[in-house]
């Protein structure tokens, strides 16, 4: 029986590539750009399967040109970049990897709040330059996260996962959600719930962990930068269009957030 064709538009760890070419007749994308849209579809036109990033787009057009695809895998939590709808017309598949990375990005959000409040980039930048001409105790030396407030929007692994880095920080944590936790997971993670002015109006740092959606593309509008606090941080690992960025832009210039 012969092996199923695959397309694979990334370099895999050798231990998923071997998986993979074990049992699958594979076709791999070894160039480190994204391959063009025309490549994709031609490379993509006799395959039964697709393993692609979120920077692969699949939808009708997609479908249309790779009548045998039976699976898309798509190596991301979120799924955003593939038209559901689309797949399931033509009986394709669809595939995440939830659970995968939730400490690593909870980890990310947290090395970009140290950064931010400690204005890491900046001094390195500073020093790089070649303008550091000696020390001084006040030169960014930031702020602290230590007993701050941290709101959290988007409780689900990830975010939980944040809430547990904080308690070493002291920090109090607030969140918002689609749905409330159990009130076993609040007390365990010493969490409480705000609606979203509140959580906007007593954090110190807000940490963005929504999946994209019709319902949180631009969640972060004009109106809720401007109930932040003027000190306050934003930190997004979620999406970048959860973000709306002229009124990010617009805010920083009317120097409402930090």
């Amino acid at each position: 029986m012969p092996k199923a064709k695959l397309f694979v538009t990334h370099p895999l760890y050798s231990e998923s590539q071997a998986l993979l070419q074990a049992t699958c007749d594979c076709e791999f994308w070894a160039k480190e750009e994204r391959p063009p849209k025309e490549e994709f579809l031609r490379r993509l036109k006799d395959k039964e399967g697709l393993v692609c990033l979120l920077t692969e787009r699949v939808g009708d057009d997609t479908l249309r040109a790779a009548p045998k695809l039976r699976i898309v895998a798509n190596v991301a939590v979120g799924y955003d970049n593939v038209d559901l709808l689309a797949c399931t017309r033509r009986g394709v598949l669809v595939t995440n990897t939830p659970g995968v990375l939730d400490e690593t990005t909870a980890d990310f959000a947290w090395a970009l709040m140290l950064a931010v409040a400690r204005r890491v980039v900046e001094a390195d930048q500073y020093v790089r330059s070649g303008n550091w001409q000696g020390w001084s105790f006040d030169q960014y030396c930031g702020t602290d996260i230590c007993g701050k407030t941290l709101g959290i929007v988007g409780f689900g692994r990830i975010g939980q996962a944040v809430a547990r880095r904080a308690r070493g920080f002291d920090m109090k944590v607030i969140y918002n959600s689609r749905k409330r936790v159990a009130p076993e997971t609040e007390t365990g993670l010493h969490a409480e719930y705000r609606d979203m002015n509140a959580l906007l109006a007593e954090s110190d740092f807000i940490s963005l962990h929504v999946p994209l959606s019709s319902e949180t593309r631009q969640l972060f509008d004009a109106p809720k930068f401007f109930r932040m606090k003027p000190t306050a941080f934003l930190i997004n690992t979620s999406r970048g269009p959860v973000v709306d960025e002229a009124a990010l832009v617009h805010a920083l210039e009317a120097k409402k957030i930090a």
